[in-house]
C-alpha cells in the first residue's frame, strides 16, 4: 500500500512560512569568542543572542534558573533579550565581566578573547532586536533558553556554512556588509527555531496551531484573507466549535487570543506594505481591512508602538 499525499501539508507549511513571517530581526553584531578557563561574561538585558559552540563547553544561567550546559556543536538563542550569563562551569560564582570591554573584545577582528590557561572554549555569537515593538507572538510563546542540540558534537553542515558565511561577511566588511549580516542573522534564527519547532512540538505552542487541523484551518483562513470583517463567531464555526471551545483551543495552541492575533497579523503586513512605499496609508488601511484611516493608525500606534507614516520611505530613498 502507498502512501497517500496530506491534503493538509501544504496548507501547514504555508501558516507556518506566515508564523514565522512575523519574526523581523535586525542583526547588530556577530564575533567569535576564543576563551580559556576561568571566565564568566554577563550580558544585559536588551539585545536578544544566538550561541554556536565550535570547541569545548560552555554554561548559560539566566536568573535564578539552573545554568544550562552547552556543549561543541550545539546552537543556543536567547529570544527574549533576557539578561544572562555565559561562563566555564567554575567561574559561574565568580565576578562577572563586560563582554565588549577592552581589551578582552578587538572589534577590528571581531575576536573575543581572554588570559586564562585552563579548558578552552570556542563559539560564534550574535546579537540582535527585533524590528517592531512588542515581541511577536511567535517569540513571546517560547522560552527564555533554546536550545538545538549538534549530533554528539558534530555540527550540522546548514549552521557551520551559515555561522562561517557570517564570520567571513563581518571580518571582511564591504559596502552592503552590515544589510547582508543582518539578513543572515535573521536567516540562522529562522532555521533555528524551524530545527528546534521540529524537535520539541509539544513545547513550541505556534507549531501546535499550525499542526492542529482545525486550529490550522483558522490560521490558513486569517493569513490568505486578512481584510475580511472577522468575528469570533464565524472564525468558530470555520473550525467547527463552539465559541468558548475555539477560543480557549485557539490561545493555547498560538499563544494568543484569535482577534489578538488577527491584529498582529493584520500589521505585520501593513508595515510590510508600507515599507513598499507605493501605497498610501488609507490604501493600506483598506487592504488590511480598516475602513478608517484614523481607526487604522490608532491600532498601528497601539501595537507597534508608532505611526504608520513612519514605516513609509522618505522621497528620495529605497
Amino acid at each position: 500500500m502507498t502512501d497517500r499525499p496530506d491534503p493538509q501539508a501544504g496548507a501547514r507549511a504555508d501558516v507556518l512560512s506566515s508564523l514565522l513571517a512575523l519574526v523581523r530581526l535586525r542583526g547588530d553584531l556577530v564575533y567569535r569568542a576564543e576563551l580559556a578557563a576561568p571566565w564568566a561574561l554577563a550580558f544585559p538585558p536588551g539585545p536578544s543572542h544566538l550561541y554556536f559552540v565550535e570547541r569545548g563547553e560552555l554554561w548559560i544561567a539566566i536568573g535564578g534558573a539552573p545554568p544550562l550546559q552547552v556543549a561543541a556543536g550545539d546552537l543556543v538563542l536567547l529570544p527574549h533579550g533576557t539578561g544572562h550569563v555565559v561562563a566555564d562551569r567554575r567561574a559561574l560564582r565568580t565576578t562577572k565581566l563586560d563582554p565588549f570591554a577592552p581589551p578582552r573584545f578587538d572589534p577590528a577582528r571581531l575576536r573575543l578573547a581572554n588570559a586564562g590557561s585552563g579548558a578552552a572554549t570556542h563559539f560564534v555569537g550574535g546579537r540582535f532586536e527585533y524590528e517592531t515593538g512588542p515581541l511577536p507572538p511567535v517569540i513571546a510563546a517560547l522560552p527564555a533558553v533554546l536550545r538545538i542540540a549538534g549530533d554528539g558534537g558534530r555540527v550540522p553542515q546548514w549552521l557551520e556554512q551559515m555561522s562561517q558565511f557570517l564570520l567571513v561577511e563581518a571580518s571582511q566588511p564591504a559596502p552592503g556588509s552590515s544589510l547582508m549580516i543582518s539578513r543572515m542573522i535573521d536567516l540562522l534564527v529562522i532555521r533555528a527555531l524551524r530545527s528546534w519547532a521540529a524537535a520539541h512540538p509539544d513545547r513550541a505552542g505556534w507549531i501546535g496551531g499550525a499542526r492542529e487541523e482545525r486550529i490550522g484551518s483558522v490560521l490558513t483562513a486569517m493569513h490568505a484573507d486578512p481584510a475580511r470583517p472577522w468575528t469570533l463567531d464565524v472564525l468558530a464555526r470555520v473550525a467547527g466549535m463552539s465559541r468558548t471551545t475555539f477560543v480557549e483551543r485557539f490561545t493555547a495552541a498560538v499563544g494568543q487570543a484569535p482577534l489578538q492575533y488577527l491584529a498582529r497579523w493584520r500589521m505585520t503586513l501593513a508595515a510590510d506594505l508600507l515599507r513598499g512605499g507605493s501605497r498610501t496609508v488609507a490604501e493600506v488601511a483598506r487592504q488590511v481591512g480598516y475602513r478608517s484611516e484614523p481607526g487604522f493608525s490608532r491600532a498601528f500606534r497601539n501595537l507597534l508602538g508608532h505611526a504608520p507614516r513612519q514605516d513609509k520611505p522618505r522621497a528620495g530613498t529605497s
